[in-house]
């Protein structure tokens, strides 16, 4: 009898547990661009910096294999999100494991990844975004910065299992590079057809 209260007492327990990680994923907000509109995976965003003075862009402007940077404004070069787990719709949301392109064909058909990851610059006395990554293994992660509706900042995800449970590291603004921060760098995303043609206010 015991082993039977125990069982069902764990079945519960686990039901619970998988409904409310269901429940945060399916009610996890969408990323919203300047103009209010829900991000989408495979649409082209130039990530802009709060301050609405700089784009992110890349050191090279042939953009293969080159480090995350930020240039003035409308040098920004297009990115395109992906999640790293498929999802039922084509939001992007908060909190959700991403993956980021730069949007760059010449590279694609020249067999070079324009995906984003993280590797040691000791020029830049430490570690940066770069490009080269590989889908799945360079996990990013959006998430919503203190004190405006779109402001967002993004965080580089190690994935560290089974050696540690390693947390998120905030990206900023380091030597005018995007790198791992203890201050973390607020950011809009809009859409690159429609880059040219914003006025707004940050809120």
């Amino acid at each position: 009898m015991k082993i039977t209260n125990f069982l069902v007492l764990s079945f519960l327990l686990f039901a619970f547990t998988a409904t409310s990680i269901f429940h945060r994923a399916v009610h996890a907000e969408a990323v919203i661009d300047v103009f209010g509109d829900e991000v989408s995976t495979g649409d082209r965003y130039i990530i802009r910096a709060a301050s609405n003075d700089f784009e992110v862009t890349a050191t090279s402007p042939i953009i293969c294999n080159s480090d995350v940077v930020f240039s003035p404004m409308s040098n920004g070069l297009p990115v395109i999100f992906s999640p790293v787990v498929e999802s039922n719709d084509s939001v992007i949301h908060e909190d959700s494991y991403l993956n980021v392109n730069f949007d760059a064909a010449t590279c694609r058909m020249a067999g070079v990844s324009t995906m984003w990851k993280i590797e040691l610059r000791l020029t830049a006395r430490g570690f940066v975004v770069t490009t080269g990554g590989v889908a799945g293994l360079n996990r990013f992660k959006i998430t919503k910065y203190e004190g405006g509706n779109n402001l967002y900042q993004l965080s580089y995800c190690p994935i560290s299992e089974p050696i540690c449970e390693c947390s998120c590291v905030p990206l900023g603004q380091v030597v005018n590079r995007l790198a791992p921060s203890t201050v973390p760098f607020p950011v809009v995303f809009v859409p690159s057809d429609r880059a040219s043609k914003i006025e707004y206010k940050m809120m």
